[in-house]
């Protein structure tokens, strides 16, 4: 499962998919909407900012919007960031030596997991979330 840190950024993204062309929402807006703290929120979408998912302008009017269309993103765009799932190579039981060629009792049930669950993440667009494709 995604990290309630990712599941907000989701959410944020979610709410900005509806906005108008060259409009701007305020991260305090956006946690009201999702129920989420509005300075943690504001340090997310800062996050997400930088990691090129979303531009940002501040004073009157400012706020953040979508940087690319809602099709062009992925949940995997959102939640990587955050909770790092691309790091997920490891072994399931934290073993050293976990490979194909040695594999943990774990080896071959994590693996079809995880390249399931990182696939999913993956396909699912933002505007698959709002049944739009802005």
């Amino acid at each position: 499962m995604i990290s309630k840190t990712a599941l907000h950024g989701v959410n944020a993204l979610v709410r900005l998919v509806g906005l108008e062309p060259g409009e701007y929402m305020g991260a305090t807006a956006l946690a009201e909407q999702i129920s989420a703290p509005p300075n943690y929120l504001g340090k997310l979408l800062g996050s997400l900012s930088s990691e090129g998912l979303l531009e940002s302008r501040k004073g009157s009017g400012g706020g953040f919007r979508l940087a690319r269309s809602a099709d062009e993103i992925s949940i995997f765009d959102i939640v990587d960031p955050v909770d790092k799932v691309s790091r997920w190579d490891h072994c399931f039981m934290g073993l050293p030596e976990c490979s194909e060629e040695e594999p943990c009792a774990m080896h071959e049930r994590w693996k079809v997991v995880r390249d399931d669950y990182l696939a999913m993440l993956r396909d699912i667009r933002l505007s698959d979330l709002v049944g739009t494709s802005k």
